[in-house]
């Protein structure tokens, strides 16, 4: 059993929790950031006041929260993990942010006697749930090994790819790779619909061939039934997608098709669709072409 602190009970958050609690791992998290869920309290997570606080009682401190900023306030702020870190305590930052500011975070911390560990996941709430996400982790190897038995609560995929920053580097590429399979998922069922042919008949065929993915399994099925009730939010994809084109400029890099799939998602929140699934992307398509794949239901 380990003392784990876990601090980001949001949609990927709490269903990790409530894994660990499983496993028999004790765990506390920070009032100051959300009271923890009936649920979780049931099952013997404990509040503390703040981050510091629950550093002070940690050997491992996980972090699952929206962005960069957000990380850096935990670690950083006034009363955050950084005031109460135990000597060879381990931070694990699973959120999804800039791999610039994973570096500098892993240095302050490892300058205060704690190892570092960043690794998200891929898999969205469904993976959440099942414990069956993909986790991609940069860091030390020794410190790697000691959180493995707490990653395996976690996911089923679990890579070691570098030090600290490859696993936000390699989360990065994920989203870069999805947010384009799933433009490219969106263009191909809009065509069909528009030339005629039924998109549900044109998905299945599809199914069976080199297009297969499971983008076009289960966001193309998003896509024809209009089910965007969010898995990962638009916004948050645009976030990361965001991520991706800061550190590209930083390389000297271009990434024309990501840039594009940045803007779609940006022409969504324009139309207060951010707070959708990430395949409601096709409604931005859909807008241009003045078609909804769906036959049933009218142009948005």
């Amino acid at each position: 059993m380990a003392n784990i602190g876990f601090i980001g009970l949001g949609i990927m958050g709490r269903p990790m929790a409530e894994h660990l609690l499983a496993a028999g791992h004790r765990l506390r998290t920070s009032l100051q950031y959300r009271d923890p869920p009936a649920v979780l309290i049931a099952r013997g997570i404990e509040g503390l006041p703040t981050p510091k606080a629950v550093a002070e009682a940690s050997d491992i401190v996980i972090l699952m929260v929206p962005d960069t900023p957000q990380v850096e306030a935990v670690l950083f702020g006034k009363n955050g993990v950084a005031e109460g870190i135990r000597k060879d305590a381990i931070v694990v930052d699973m959120s999804s942010i800039s791999p610039i500011a994973t570096k500098q975070f892993a240095e302050r911390i490892r300058a205060l006697g704690g190892e570092y560990l960043d690794a998200p996941v891929s898999g969205g709430e469904v993976g959440a749930k099942a414990a069956s996400l993909t986790i991609m982790v940069g860091g030390a190897e020794s410190a790697f090994a000691k959180v493995r038995p707490i990653f395996e609560a976690l996911g089923k995929n679990i890579t070691l790819v570098g030090g600290n920053g490859d696993g936000q580097t390699a989360k990065v590429a994920n989203q870069i790779i999805v947010a384009l399979t799933i433009e490219a998922v969106a263009e191909g069922l809009l065509f069909a619909s528009k030339a005629g042919a039924d998109p549900v008949k044109v998905r299945q065929a599809l199914m069976g061939g080199l297009a297969s993915s499971r983008i076009l399994e289960l966001h193309g099925e998003r896509m024809i039934k209009r089910t965007f009730n969010p898995g990962f939010r638009i916004r948050l994809h645009e976030k990361d997608l965001n991520l991706a084109l800061t550190a590209a400029r930083s390389l000297g890099l271009a990434l024309p098709n990501t840039a594009l799939c940045q803007q779609l998602f940006q022409s969504c929140a324009a139309n207060e669709e951010d707070e959708l699934d990430h395949s409601a992307v096709v409604l931005a398509l859909e807008r241009m072409a003045n078609h909804a794949v769906a036959a049933e239901h009218s142009p948005p």
